[in-house]
């Protein structure tokens, strides 16, 4: 017999976005994790909605395309948007937090709930019968890959993903580094500046140094937001200058101008005891990024609380599996939510959550499903993983290049704002919607 609780696979983002959404409606949850009885390669801890790579949810702007989408999640009671702000911590523009305090947030909240029953247990097969969201994102157990593979019938895709290193405060040369957001807008980050000379060496290092092997079984194709800072620099010297390393906007006060390259670290934590490489994801072996990033001017004796590493993600061929509520056409009792539905990014994760959890529990009511307009940020990203067009489907972040186009003509400058507008307004009649269904 089937249960009137909804079973939730994953206690990630998209899990407890889930979650949240429909024990405020009443309805029971039943949410299984693994950890700590099973840990994949980059968790560490048997929090709910654990941070495994950077800490940073990205820009605030509401004229960013991230930014808006958060808008709307907040709009929506998003749990994750509620511990972000409890746990923030300063990052400019962008809103990063403690991920300790993050995630513990989040995790004594669902444990207190008194229709949320947390299993801590492995899933090897998918209930037939229930109303099933499988959030297990990116390192999805190899069991339940098999088990959704003979339900869809079709092959899964991956990519490769890679984690940033995070290095001591207390070991970066302060006599060297300077604090300094781009373009003057706060000091919320150490910049390690390079002369010409400087980068020419850290480059040609990082070019020769030793990398993980991969597995013979292993193809890799890296999702290209993300891609490791040495396959980056495979593209050409200057590709790491328009990137990651990339000097606009930062001045050095001891010079008055502007350094050639610039390595930034973002503060990882509230004590600022830590702070991140950002976008040094790599995959290059540990010993080698302690010699190859030690010739970064300021971290020569630079101590890593953790070093970089590589993992497979899993997601699935969304356009051909997928209808516009994330369900799975064949089965329809059964929803796929976070980067196992081919989103990437913590943001677009969790706000895939937020949606299947609302989907779910109108099922469960016998009510009309709901999906967003693609004018919203929520609808431009479920039009992305559900556009059957798509040859070549690959893992996308939130961006203005998914969104309904404008009706007219506008300057660049102007485009964002209007489409910040636009979407507001569009998703506030949507909300309306829903909030009819569920009363």
């Amino acid at each position: 017999m089937p249960s009137n609780k909804i079973i939730i696979v994953g206690g990630g983002l998209a899990g407890v976005e889930a979650a949240w959404q429909i024990v405020k409606q009443g309805i029971g949850v039943v949410l299984y994790e693994m950890r700590p009885r099973r840990f994949t390669p980059a968790h560490k801890t048997s929090y709910l909605a654990e941070l495994v790579c950077s800490n940073s949810l990205r820009s605030m702007e509401i004229t960013s395309a991230v930014g808006l989408l958060k808008e709307e999640m907040r709009r929506l009671g998003s749990i994750v948007m509620e511990a972000a702000l409890a746990s923030s911590i300063p990052a400019g523009k962008a809103l990063a937090v403690d991920r300790n305090l993050f995630s513990s947030y989040i995790t004594k909240k669902l444990e207190k709930h008194p229709l949320i029953e947390i299993r801590r247990e492995e899933v090897t097969e998918i209930p037939k019968k229930d109303i099933v969201i499988i959030a297990t994102g990116p390192l999805t157990s190899d069991a339940l890959s098999k088990a959704l593979f003979r339900l869809t019938g079709r092959v899964h895709l991956h990519f490769y993903d890679a984690i940033s290193p995070i290095i001591y405060a207390d070991t970066i040369n302060l006599n060297i580094v300077f604090f300094a957001s781009r373009y003057g807008i706060g000091n919320d980050y150490i910049n390690c500046p390079l002369n010409k000379e400087e980068y020419k060496q850290f480059y040609e290092a990082l070019l020769n140094a030793e990398r993980v092997p991969l597995h013979p079984f292993e193809n890799p194709r890296f999702f290209e937001g993300c891609l490791p800072i040495e396959i980056m620099a495979e593209r050409g010297m200057e590709t790491l200058r328009f990137g990651p390393m990339k000097p606009v906007g930062l001045k050095d006060p001891r010079t008055g101008k502007i350094p050639y390259a610039v390595v930034q670290l973002r503060r990882e934590n509230k004590e600022g005891t830590l702070y991140n490489m950002v976008g040094f994801q790599t995959k290059l072996k540990w010993s080698e990024q302690k010699r190859v990033f030690r010739l970064i001017p300021g971290l020569e004796h630079a101590e890593f609380a953790r070093y970089g590493s590589i993992h497979r993600n899993t997601f699935i061929n969304a356009p051909k599996l997928l209808d516009k509520f994330l369900r799975l056409k064949k089965v329809e009792n059964i929803f796929i939510a976070g980067q196992l539905s081919g989103v990437e990014g913590y943001v677009e994760s969790a706000a895939t959550g937020i949606l299947v959890g609302i989907n779910a529990s109108f099922l469960l009511r016998n009510k009309p499903l709901s999906s967003p307009p693609p004018t919203t940020a929520f609808g431009a990203l479920i039009n992305h993983l559900t556009n059957v067009t798509t040859k070549d489907f690959q893992p996308s972040n939130i961006n203005f290049g998914l969104f309904a186009p404008l009706k007219k003509h506008v300057s660049k400058s102007q485009r964002a704002k209007l489409y910040a507008q636009r979407a507001l307004k569009d998703f506030a009649e949507w909300q309306r919607e829903i909030f009819n269904k569920l009363r």
